[in-house]
């Protein structure tokens, strides 16, 4: 179950790069999962859910700007690979499975990069613009990161 959450938080970060850490940091800091006794400690700080928090409004943003580049082109697609591992590891080590969930994040991240622009691509072509398809991702990323936390 464990490694399931970590490939669907990895989906998520390939969504929205930075709402995976926030949905995880707010997660731990609530206590909805314990990760104090590893390496990934930190993601349960008093200010790391507030830091994800900004970047992640930030991000909702300016992905809504023109000159945003595809989430496919190299620095994006390894920012959201790097994030899903990061996020899938927090999820993968509150079960004593920290590289195990680290590599579920990996496989997720690249799952929901590819798939997530054609799915955005198709929703726009049917809308006849983007903005709405945006939207839409926005909330299914919004939404389904902090179910994920919640059910770690």
């Amino acid at each position: 179950m464990f490694l399931l959450l970590a490939l669907l938080i990895g989906v998520v970060a390939g969504l929205r790069a930075m709402t995976a850490p926030a949905a995880i940091a707010w997660g731990a800091a609530l206590g909805w999962f314990d990760i104090s006794q590893t390496p990934l400690a930190f993601m349960g700080y008093q200010w790391t859910p507030w830091i994800f928090t900004a970047l992640a409004v930030i991000e909702l943003i300016t992905d809504q700007l023109p000159s945003t580049p595809s989430r496919k082109v190299p620095i994006q697609f390894a920012t959201r690979i790097i994030v899903g591992a990061l996020c899938g590891a927090v999820i993968g080590a509150a079960s004593s499975l920290l590289s195990g969930g680290l590599i579920a994040g990996v496989i997720g991240a690249v799952i929901g990069t590819l798939g997530g622009a054609a799915a955005r691509g198709k929703l726009a072509a049917s809308f006849g613009q983007d903005r709405p398809a945006a939207l839409i991702e926005d909330a299914v990323a919004v939404i389904g990161a902090f179910i994920i936390a919640w059910a770690v």
